[in-house]
């Protein structure tokens, strides 16, 4: 070969760069990476249980989330499909299974985590993370609603806590704790969801009594609940005339129905009625009028329970696909060697992983103390994004499964199961469109009040 006659060309970028990590920096990340826990498949599980570092979680959470799937695996994981198959309702005894392994009843919102005993709180205490690797894991056994009433306690009782008297806290806090009793959120009603402030159930004083009359519907849990936290209207129309009462399930005039659901479920949701049943008006919560001012500080924390089991069926969704699409071949290659069943996967991938950085942040919020009052739009948009991202991947997930998505046996029982669950994500706990419009509103009175402020500097 001859030698090149042109002239070599000249790099005007400078000697390339290196880039090069300390033998301090690489001890750092590989002490920081979490052991491998669970589905190893790539997106089948959160990245730090892959083996990724993460700034959230330490020891206390690593051992909290062996308990969790260690009691998911042993007692719901062999039962569920039974109970789903019989129209069972789950056994109420889980409840006390389950603290007696060091699992909560009623949720880790703030005003709980000190009410539980003192010999399954992991040092340091409990914290939003705690709830959120508990919500997770308890999803991972599938839909079908198992342990569901202990996240239906984590919304109903918390107002009891902070607002509810001790005579009030004693009839019911100790028990729900401890396994052996159950409370439910009655709010919504045949013609006010997710307008609270339009209840009509009404509760009238006569001298140490309310009479309460009137309906609520969509009650999740109110057949396994004890007791409820009652949303009635007590004064005028509008928020400032709800307020809130504990009411006993044994109370004369309580008419419990359980309501058939689209989705398929071992905890379900009721319709139930009052008549002329008296409430003692010492089991009013907090102050007569300040019932709907309660509610809206407890709904954030509800959008993340719900955000959070969302996120787990949307990764089942991503999981059982990923894993069919390499079984099954059509046109003489697996599914998964197709660039459109590819992008489906990765599609759902890409919003999976959004959506629990997002649960995570806002668990991170709850646990460095951010109080409710500022965390109105955050949870508003997490739970609309989780529903969304729910939607997409049972959508995406059937399509990759074709026939057998539609059908209640056989592989894509599970993905059929998923997708007539969505709903129950979207509508509950506030409308996606409910919430898109109130996280809108808080921005513009946010940029108005910004916007003034600045004026008033010129």
């Amino acid at each position: 070969l001859k030698p090149s006659s042109h002239p070599p060309r000249l790099d005007r970028r400078g000697p390339r760069q290196t880039c090069r990590v300390s033998p301090a920096m690489a001890k750092k990340a590989a002490d920081s990476a979490m052991e491998p826990f669970g589905d190893q498949s790539p997106g089948c599980e959160p990245y730090w249980y892959q083996g990724f570092p993460s700034a959230y979680y330490g020891p206390s959470h690593v051992e909290f989330r062996r308990k969790c799937r260690e009691f998911v695996q042993q007692e719901i994981a062999p039962n569920l499909e039974g109970w789903l198959e019989k129209r069972q309702v789950y056994p109420v005894d889980l409840h006390a299974k389950a603290l007696a392994r060091g699992l909560p009843t009623a949720g880790l919102a703030k005003d709980v985590q000190s009410r539980y005993p003192k010999e399954i709180v992991p040092e340091g205490g409990f914290d939003a993370l705690h709830e959120l690797i508990y919500l997770d894991e308890l999803a991972v056994a599938g839909p079908g609603g198992a342990m569901g009433q202990c996240g239906i306690n984590s919304m109903a009782l918390p107002p009891v806590l902070f607002a509810g008297s001790p005579d009030v806290q004693a009839q019911v806090v100790d028990d729900v704790i401890a396994g052996r009793r159950n409370i439910s959120l009655a709010i919504s009603e045949p013609s006010a969801g997710s307008d609270v402030a339009a209840i009509r159930a009404t509760a009238k004083r006569e001298g140490e009594h309310y009479r309460v009359n009137g309906q609520k519907k969509w009650i999740t849990g109110g057949h396994m609940a004890d007791f409820f936290t009652l949303a009635v209207r007590t004064g005028g129309p509008g928020g400032k005339g709800v307020s809130l009462l504990l009411v006993d399930r044994r109370t004369p005039g309580i008419e419990i129905r359980k309501m058939e659901t689209q989705f398929d479920t071992c905890h379900g949701t009721t319709f139930i009625t009052f008549d002329n049943s008296m409430v003692p008006v010492s089991n009013l919560i907090g102050q007569e009028g300040a019932g709907f001012m309660y509610l809206l500080l407890n709904f954030n924390h509800e959008r993340l329970v719900i955000s959070v089991g969302t996120c787990r069926f949307a990764r089942l969704c991503y999981s059982e696909a990923l894993k069919y699409s390499m079984r099954r071949k059509t046109f003489g290659k697996a599914l998964c060697e197709h660039q459109m069943i590819r992008w489906k996967l990765g599609e759902m991938l890409r919003q999976i992983e959004a959506l629990h950085d997002c649960n995570e942040r806002v668990a991170f919020q709850y646990k460095s103390g951010v109080p409710d009052s500022r965390l109105g739009a955050q949870a508003a948009l997490l739970k609309v994004m989780a529903s969304k991202t729910f939607e997409y991947c049972a959508r995406e997930a059937s399509q990759v499964f074709g026939g057998a998505s539609i059908v209640r046996e056989g592989p894509g029982r599970v993905v059929e199961r998923l997708y007539r669950e969505v709903r129950a994500s979207a509508i509950p706990g506030g409308s996606e469109e409910v919430l898109l419009d109130l996280a809108a509103r808080q921005a513009i009175a946010g940029a108005r009040k910004f916007e003034s402020a600045e004026q008033s500097k010129l």
